[in-house]
């Protein structure tokens, strides 16, 4: 099966109440473990490139691994490029493969971010890519993404019309309450979405399909293994399943989870190593830590999808 574009994902995910995993890969054992668990779960996959990833492990090889993924699993794979923040490296990926960029613009103002985000629609549209635009700025350190608690600003949902009608952009991300990395929320504060600007804009963009970023859930079990086996990663705290699964039941039809894999890997390597310390060969390591990966996966798309598959 060709890769293809979220256009029917996302048209589906809306009518049907459910919302399309968007996962960050980076090397051959996330792909696998990611594509594995949708294979089993029936599900529809977006896999993600940063610019951080395809810096570590180059354009060609992602796209290579993500070809056998293709061969190996025949699922319908969406390529996707995250936090896309110039023209340039939207038309690199573009060229190179991707089916679908996102061009975020939020660190410029409404209008400069209007015309860099026009500028990409028209080059990808022209090439069947499809083009996700960014308003409103989520805090947080993540890769590339580096955004303080002071510069975050939630979504206006007074100007999202306007946005997508002079952009073109198939889908938005916007800023609810989300944020990027492992610490979302300070210590003993109660995590919080701004459901009311998400059901706003809903409301002004019927239809359209929305993409929350900095989604993962900073699964408690992970923070647990990685801090009992020399890790050092105090007061971690994620988004809660339970506000994914509402807010893929409104507009939101794509979930980006980065942290989260992360989380799983390091763990199972950390407790791996704490156990075998004798080890010394990388699949011995590597092989759980897929695993992991493989399963963390697999409940993430059964709270996203909310069944066992639609694809």
């Amino acid at each position: 099966m060709p890769l293809v574009t979220s256009t029917e994902m996302f048209k589906k995910a809306y009518e049907g109440g459910y919302a399309i995993g968007a996962f960050n890969v980076n090397n051959m054992e996330i792909i696998q473990g990611i594509t594995e668990a949708a294979k089993e779960e029936r599900a529809p996959l977006i896999l993600q490139v940063s610019a951080g990833a395809r810096k570590y492990a180059k354009h060609v090889y992602l796209m290579k691994l993500i070809e056998a993924a293709l061969e190996d699993t025949g699922l319908p794979i969406c390529v996707h490029l995250d936090h896309g923040d110039t023209f340039e490296i939207c038309k690199s990926c573009i060229d190179g493969g991707f089916t679908s960029v996102m061009i975020d613009g939020s660190h410029h103002s409404f209008e400069d971010n209007i015309a860099l985000t026009r500028q990409v629609v028209d080059y990808a549209h022209a090439r069947g890519v499809v083009v996700e635009g960014e308003l409103g700025r989520l805090a947080g350190i993540e890769d590339a993404v580096n955004v303080s608690a002071e510069d975050a600003s939630y979504t206006n949902p007074a100007e999202v019309e306007e946005f997508v009608q002079k952009t073109g952009v198939d889908s938005l991300a916007i800023a609810i309450g989300t944020s990027h990395g492992a610490y979302k929320f300070k210590p003993g504060q109660k995590p919080r979405l701004r459901f009311d600007i998400l059901e706003e804009v809903q409301r002004r963009l019927p239809g359209f399909p929305i993409v929350l970023h900095g989604a993962s859930s900073v699964i408690p079990e992970f923070v647990e293994m990685i801090n009992a086996h020399g890790g050092q990663m105090p007061d971690a705290i994620g988004i809660p399943e339970d506000m994914l699964r509402q807010a893929a039941k409104m507009a939101v039809c794509k979930i980006n989870i980065d942290s989260d894999l992360r989380l799983a890997m390091t763990a199972s390597i950390r407790r791996h190593f704490a156990e075998h310390p004798d080890h010394f060969d990388p699949r011995q390591y590597l092989t759980p830590a897929r695993a992991n990966i493989k399963g963390l996966v697999q409940r993430k798309l059964k709270n996203f999808l909310g069944c066992d598959g639609k694809a």
